[in-house]
């Protein structure tokens, strides 16, 4: 019974280490493929990012958008200036504490990040296209749920 045991708990640890190891190459590939259709445009994937945080989130701070992309304050500030200067950004005093300063997503900035994202989506749509209907539902639910159970932890 223990080696059965034993075995099993061998199998399970090879499957996760089967899954961790697909999500992370897919990870690297959509990194890669993202960095493809960026290269059409003037911005870098830290800017691709901090744009992403801002249609999605709002307006915030360099300090909420440096924690959002595990980036020093400074280096924010210095991604923030390049957006800026390149008008996908401006920076706006809070009307409700005029100490604050938030960084406010401009139009072109909103139209890059949308024309990069549907890209992105084009891609994962073509490389889906050898899944049926249900198989794509069914990813989309496993990736759902182990999203939702990843913010949780």
């Amino acid at each position: 019974m223990k080696n059965q045991e034993k075995d099993k708990c061998a199998e399970e640890l090879e499957l996760f280490a089967d899954i961790e190891k697909d999500l992370r190459y897919i990870s690297g590939i959509i990194k890669q493929k993202g960095r493809v259709i960026l290269s059409n445009y003037t911005i870098t994937p830290p800017q691709f990012l901090a744009l992403q945080w801002l249609f999605e989130d709002g307006d915030m701070t360099i300090g909420e958008l440096s924690n959002k992309m595990y980036l020093a304050c400074s280096t924010t500030t210095d991604l923030v200036d390049r957006m800026e200067k390149n008008q996908l950004v401006v920076r706006v005093k809070d009307p409700n504490d005029r100490r604050v300063v938030r960084i406010h997503l401009l139009q072109e900035g909103e139209r890059v990040i949308e024309e990069v994202i549907k890209k992105r989506q084009v891609y994962l749509q073509e490389v889906l296209k050898n899944f049926s209907a249900n198989e794509v539902l069914l990813l989309q639910n496993s990736l759902a749920k182990l999203h939702q159970e990843m913010r949780e932890d």
